[in-house]
């Protein structure tokens, strides 16, 4: 059975909601699917002070040598001023590992994210996870507009072709909509079956 891994950084709980919705598609798409989060590296004053959600419904991931394991990686972070956050961006920075063996080469990714605004940087976040990907020899499956849920303007929601996304508001209060969920189901249910194609 193809083995997908939703990997994902989040805050306050807007990322770890897309991550379930990410991993229900890649289990329609008849994956094995785990979903873990990367660690914390805030001090534990500033995740305090910045009221982060602490209850996390998903274990820490092991170590970047698990990441050889997957056939798919799926990989969701808000963003920090137009970029994946650092407690990310750090786990990748400890991949070199990986890198060097060309371990995660021929194997599928994609990637999603939460801004609070509509032009909060949602594409440059994405671009700054893929980037990642692209350098482990990763081939790379976004929101193609076979979802056209994320199409038309008659509500704020998020989605783009480079990955699925939501928006948080400044305030954090605004969740997932069933749109932004339902684009990361199919995102993620595109992800396992071109996974399972290249596993052949």
């Amino acid at each position: 059975m193809t083995k997908v891994l939703v990997l994902y950084y989040s805050s306050y709980g807007h990322i770890e909601k897309m991550a379930d919705a990410m991993a229900e598609g890649a289990k329609a798409g008849g994956a094995e699917v785990d979903i873990r989060r990367v660690a914390e590296t805030a001090p534990a004053e500033v995740v305090k002070a910045a009221g982060f959600k602490a209850d996390t419904l998903h274990a820490e991931i092991e170590s970047p040598d698990k990441l050889a394991e997957y056939d798919a990686i799926i990989v969701g972070a808000p963003t920090r001023y137009g970029r994946m956050p650092s407690q990310m961006a750090a786990f990748w920075d400890t991949t070199g590992g990986l890198w060097m063996k060309g371990a995660l080469v021929g194997k599928i990714g994609g990637a999603f994210t939460s801004t609070a605004s509509q032009h909060g940087g949602q594409e440059t976040t994405l671009f700054s996870i893929l980037t990642n990907l692209l350098h482990h020899g990763m081939t790379i499956v976004g929101l193609d507009y076979g979802y056209q849920g994320q199409m038309g303007v008659d509500e704020v929601k998020g989605g783009t072709p480079y990955g699925a996304s939501t928006l948080a508001d400044g305030d954090g209060s605004r969740q997932p909509s069933a749109v932004e969920l339902d684009g990361a189901r199919y995102q993620g249910k595109r992800i396992a079956e071109l996974a399972a194609k290249v596993k052949g």
